[in-house]
């Protein structure tokens, strides 16, 4: 392959590709990089005009036409909805005169979890993926270019092009071939299972819990979790990210993805959580509630997602972003990834020897939370 036999351009939307050529390079364990994720958002308002978030997806194509590799990328006007906070880095950017957006943010628009960022038909595209991405962010003048929450299999692609590493952590559970909750249950130490067992039997006092996917969400459903979604949105954000016509459009197009749980109490929806199912992983994304139950949250987003990935035989959880009140309930510190090119050679130095310092707390952290876990000693 050289590189003459390659050649990059910016789609106007993921929308405006085959989606069996995006879905190729996506490949099916991740049901946020899909066709039928990102065009939802596109589609409902999610992102578009008026967001902060203009679809800018950038396609490699060989000298035949075939899209070899391809970023869920997005040219940004704020640094809102990424879950990697750059504030400092642009406050100090704009401080010394320059213009830090718009920027370069591959990702999925509102999505902490791990994925692919690069997609690819093989990974000797990477570098020239890469290239494409600092040539444009170089070209247009823009402040630099953002991938953020990349899966482990990626990281030395981003490294081995020279762009800068920062860590966090979320919390994860994992699933060591254990045959139901119980087999979990076991792997902690005793008073912590009385903890969780109390917790489960007074979240469940008085409610009926419905587990629904596929064909079993109906649009009452989706009417319910509308009002949960909003005021979750209302609290975090001020204004939710996803617009009402992005459920529907999710129930529509990938429903065989979706796990919803809802809980009610005299047949009235109270509560619920939306999770997302990989092939080897469930993704916990949305919760919402009006009506304040006592540990009503950890049953519906931490102990029903254990419950379903035991049942489906996925490897994980991934249970969002935050939360420090996860690890008391079996979740694990995991090291979160995100990398950035920097294009101004000074900046980037500064933001160079700002992560280097920031990764060592993180890993301390790392280490502490670590030792704090409910486990049995390993």
């Amino acid at each position: 392959m050289t590189q003459t036999a390659l050649s990059a351009r910016i789609a106007p939307a993921v929308g405006s590709i085959a989606q069996a050529d995006w879905d190729r390079l996506a490949g099916p364990d991740n049901p946020f990089t899909s066709h039928a994720f990102l065009t939802l958002l596109e589609d409902s308002g999610s992102v578009g005009p008026g967001s902060g978030w203009q679809a800018a997806p950038l396609l490699l194509e060989d000298g035949n036409g075939r899209l070899v590799g391809a970023l869920p990328s997005y040219l940004k006007g704020h640094s809102q909805g990424e879950y990697v906070f750059d504030h400092a880095w642009a406050d100090a950017w704009e401080r010394a005169g320059g213009d830090y957006y718009p920027k370069l943010q591959v990702c999925v628009p509102f999505t902490p979890a791990t994925g692919p960022r690069l997609l690819l038909e093989d990974n000797r595209y990477a570098a020239p993926m890469l290239r494409a991405a600092e040539q444009l962010v170089d070209q247009n003048g823009w402040s630099g270019a953002h991938a953020t929450f990349v899966e482990p299999a990626q990281h030395d692609l981003f490294e081995d092009a020279g762009w800068l590493r920062r860590e966090d952590i979320q919390f994860h559970w994992y699933n060591r071939d254990y045959a139901d909750f119980d087999g979990f249950l076991a792997d902690l130490t005793s008073r912590k299972r009385k903890d969780l067992r109390k917790e489960r039997l007074a979240a469940n006092e008085g409610i009926s819990i419905e587990a629904l996917t596929g064909a079993d969400i109906k649009p009452e459903h989706w009417d319910a979790f509308w009002l949960f979604y909003q005021d979750t949105g209302a609290r975090k954000w001020g204004t939710p990210y996803l617009t009402r016509e992005a459920f529907d459009l999710m129930g529509q197009r990938m429903a065989d993805k979706l796990l919803l749980l809802l809980a009610f109490e005299d047949g009235i929806p109270i509560a619920g959580a939306l999770n997302f199912i990989g092939t080897k992983a469930l993704y916990g994304r949305y919760w919402g509630c009006l009506s304040d139950r006592r540990f009503l949250h950890f049953e519906l987003c931490y102990y029903r997602a254990i419950d379903a990935a035991i049942e489906l035989g996925l490897e994980r959880v991934e249970a969002g972003a935050q939360g420090g009140h996860k690890l008391a309930r079996g979740y694990e510190p995991v090291a979160t990834v995100s990398m950035h090119y920097i294009a101004d050679p000074g900046f980037r130095d500064a933001v160079e020897d700002f992560l280097s310092r920031e990764r060592m707390g993180v890993g301390m952290d790392q280490l502490h939370l670590a030792e704090r876990t409910p486990f049995k000693q390993r």
